[in-house]
């Protein structure tokens, strides 16, 4: 039941390699292509911990968030006012 509720989100990269497929299919695409199982899972701990990271950031290639940016922004004006 908490697969339904959470729409597979364990699984839920599958959905991002193909919008059209719907949650409640992607155990059905995960057992026609086994190899899209060996891509590693998120656990619900790991989940929480990314709430604040919202952000791709091209330079660094990695997750950031917003206030990260807000900080970056302020001194980039900063060293530009001096």
């Amino acid at each position: 039941m908490l697969r339904w509720f959470s729409a597979n989100i364990g699984i839920h990269h599958v959905h991002h390699l193909s919008s059209r497929i719907p949650f409640y299919r992607l155990r059905e695409v995960l057992r026609d292509h086994p190899e899209l199982g060996k891509i590693g899972r998120v656990t619900l701990w790991q989940s929480l911990a990314c709430v604040n990271f919202a952000l791709w950031d091209e330079d660094a290639q990695r997750l950031i968030s917003f206030g990260a940016l807000r900080r970056r922004t302020r001194a980039k004006r900063t060293a530009l006012a001096t």
